[in-house]
């Protein structure tokens, strides 16, 4: 038998998966993750946790599936996490979060030279807080930039230097042209620590012989390239054509459909990146869970879901934001939340918000079809808004396509794909 094994770094814990040949799961392993370091826009944590966490997952999951079957092994990150290293692959700073956002000046220099629809805009690019990075060190010791899921790539395999496709975008990959900009060179970035690019499932190397000794894997696992957590969702619930779409419906709001084109604007944060031979055009709201848990508590969501009222709309004309600001589909800094009037009736205020939070996807996947994508054939839905049916249904109906719930939805589970897919028999 044959093992494919996906790791998920999140942002509260590591998570692994063994799949076989047929996709059926073998093992199952969690382990939490403290909190990054906060203060203020700078948020940060120590790489050495991520390998710990990994490894302990990874000792947790070989309880469960045969670690001799294992023949290859795919990881994914959150997106724009980076890191320096040196040439054998050691961090020499802290790693930036995906969402550190101190990079403001480096921001403003990017803006100046980028293109205008590019994925690097903003303070919490990987390309900005790369800049930033570099700024703060001499340069003589720098021999790689990293994601998170590149350099726990490079740790299973012992080499580093690579990268794939969707984690390279807010970098400054060009995912059209499949190359780094000349762009770039304006910024002063030295080519030399930028990331070999590969398409998501390509063999890099395979597993160290030291971690392979110690894990009683095979020395022959092929360490395959992975990519972004959030992509990695989109891939475990088996999309595979035109119009396949996939709403997250975490704490924000994100929406991906399926193109044979990209699509690219800056100005509503939407881009588009490689999934196969199509692509994954997107966008993300500010509006989500975190509008709810400003409201109400798990339980009492849990608790109102059963009375929720589907095929009677509330009437209510919310527009619901955790605080002032939004990015898609309307580009507006200072918008307002809207969640006025607040009924007396907590059930109904609720399925206000829920049916507000539809209206905004309805209009992503709008937006995303002006745009020249296709507007959805179908959804399935990740996340923890995913669960609650009632709301299903009441976004089947405002958004007017079939919400189909996938069989999947774990990140790992789609890097474990990715591993099954980039195994060379």
């Amino acid at each position: 038998m044959n093992l494919f094994v996906g790791i998920d770094v999140g942002t509260s814990g590591c998570r692994a998966v063994a799949i076989d040949d047929s996709g059926y799961q073998h093992g199952h392993a969690t382990h939490r993750l403290p909190a990054p370091l906060r203060r203020g826009r700078e948020i940060q944590q120590d790489p050495e946790i991520w390998w710990q966490s990994v490894v302990t997952v990874l000792r947790q999951l070989f309880t469960a599936a045969d670690a001799g079957s294992v023949r290859a092994i795919a990881v994914d990150g959150t997106s724009a996490t980076l890191l320096l290293a040196d040439a054998s692959g050691r961090p020499l700073a802290p790693a930036l979060m995906y969402n550190d956002s101190r990079a403001v000046d480096e921001a403003a220099l990017i803006a100046a030279a980028a293109p205008r629809d590019t994925a690097v805009l903003g303070a919490s690019s990987a390309l900005a807080k790369l800049l930033w990075l570099l700024a703060q060190r001499d340069r003589g010791d720098v021999c790689h930039a990293l994601h998170q899921a590149d350099w726990i790539a490079g740790r299973l395999c012992g080499r580093f230097g690579f990268s794939d496709s969707n984690n390279s975008l807010k970098l400054g990959y060009d995912p059209v042209s499949r190359c780094w900009p000349e762009w770039l060179d304006e910024l002063g970035v030295p080519r030399g620590v930028l990331p070999a690019v590969v398409a998501p499932g390509t063999p890099v190397g395979t597993v160290d012989a030291a971690l392979a000794r110690e894990l009683a894997l095979p020395q022959a696992v092929s360490i395959v390239a992975g990519t972004t957590d959030s992509t990695a969702a989109v891939v475990a619930t088996g999309v595979s054509l035109p119009g396949d779409a996939v709403t997250s419906l975490g704490s924000t709001l994100v929406v991906k459909v399926l193109s044979e084109r990209p699509f690219f604007c800056s100005r509503h944060g939407v881009y588009s990146q490689p999934l196969g031979a199509l692509w994954l055009v997107g966008g993300a709201s500010n509006t989500g869970g975190a509008v709810l848990r400003q409201y109400f508590t798990e339980e009492q969501m849990t608790e109102m879901s059963v009375a929720l009222r589907p095929g009677r709309r509330t009437c209510l004309d919310y527009y619901p934001l955790p605080a002032a600001g939004e990015r898609f589909p309307v580009s507006d800094p200072s918008l307002e939340p809207r969640l006025f009037p607040r009924p007396r009736d907590d059930v109904r205020f609720f399925q206000g918000i829920l049916e507000g939070i539809a209206r905004i996807e309805q209009r992503g996947y709008r937006l995303l079809s002006r745009l020249g994508a296709p507007f959805p054939t179908a959804i399935r839905t990740v996340g923890g808004g995913a669960v609650n049916s009632a709301w299903a249904q009441i976004r089947g109906q405002i958004v007017g396509v079939p919400m189909i719930e996938p069989v999947f939805s774990e990140a790992a589970y789609g890097a474990a794909l990715l591993a099954r897919g980039g195994y060379k028999r």
